[in-house]
């Protein structure tokens, strides 16, 4: 996974070691929600929870069937920020 253009240091770091892992349902669910990100970021918004951060707003999308995983993105690109169990 590490160096795809849309996706930070931290995002790639984490979905390598969830790679590596062996819950692959959850990697691919992780790949498909990012993918809808990135090729729908308009519909991804939507879908959205928007945080405010220091940095910016960041949009968060959970992932089906994998309760609490979510995806955390960027609307700059768009880009995906991170990705981790988030209540």
């Amino acid at each position: 996974m590490s160096g795809l253009k849309g996706y930070s240091e931290i995002a790639n770091d984490q979905l390598d070691e969830i790679e590596r892992g062996d819950d692959h349902d959850l990697y691919d669910a992780l790949l498909d929600v990012c993918e809808f990100v990135l090729a729908h970021p308009e519909r991804a918004q939507s879908r959205s929870n928007a945080l405010t951060t220091s940095e910016g707003i960041l949009f968060r999308l959970a992932v089906p069937g994998h309760h609490p995983f979510k995806v955390f993105w960027s609307n700059d690109g768009p880009r995906i920020e991170a990705v981790f169990p988030y209540p």
